[in-house]
């Protein structure tokens, strides 16, 4: 995470918030080579104390969690480039504007017989955001959905630590910041527009 800690005073709370309603980040837990990663969608317990996921069982996290495993979880948010120019003062150096959460904690596999019960919970909570009659797994036939239970393991995220970063220029004067702000929609990066949103209102200062 970046080490300057003016952009590490976002609360717990919405840094978690901003993890659940994103639903989706990098798992990544230790090995012998290099770190092992995964990109999975997960349910995060309005509690903050938990997520809930799934992997296909061919997964190598699966074969080396055991009885549980320490494992982080990167929540990427929105980011952008920020060119030096759109501050309007002198003497400033290029940048990257991004939202970061890291949860920390341990990965434990459930019970095959739970299975069912977290797709389902996933899949409602994905499906009650969307413009629609919620899609459930009874519209599955009973042998295809046997075949894809049988695919895949069920596992509980137990969160000990939340590390975030929210850089968003909150190190410039307010002025300056906002400037930067109005040329963001125009540069390189993800999720632009809420990036502008962002900057233009850190969390930090709500």
């Amino acid at each position: 995470m970046h080490p300057n800690p003016i952009f590490h005073k976002t609360p717990e709370s919405r840094s978690l918030a901003f993890a659940r309603d994103r639903g989706f980040g990098v798992l990544a837990v230790s090995s012998d080579g290099a770190p092992m990663l995964s990109h999975i969608p997960f349910l995060l317990a309005e509690s903050g104390g938990h997520a809930l996921l799934h992997l296909v069982r061919s997964n190598p996290i699966c074969r080396a969690c055991g009885d549980g495993i320490a494992a982080r979880l990167d929540v990427l948010g929105p980011d952008g480039y920020v060119s030096p120019d759109w501050y309007g003062v002198d003497d400033q150096v290029p940048t990257w504007n991004y939202v970061a959460v890291h949860v920390l904690g341990r990965l434990v596999p459930l019970a095959h017989e739970r299975i069912e019960e977290v797709l389902e919970a996933q899949s409602a909570a994905y499906e009650s955001r969307l413009p629609k009659a919620p899609w459930t797994m009874d519209k599955m036939s009973a042998e295809a959905k046997a075949r894809m239970l049988r695919q895949i393991l069920p596992f509980r995220f137990e969160i000990e630590t939340v590390d975030a970063t929210w850089k968003l220029n909150q190190n410039k004067d307010d002025a300056v910041r906002h400037r930067a702000a109005d040329h963001i929609q125009g540069s390189i990066g993800t999720g632009l527009t809420a990036l502008q949103a962002l900057m233009r209102h850190p969390p930090d200062r709500e």
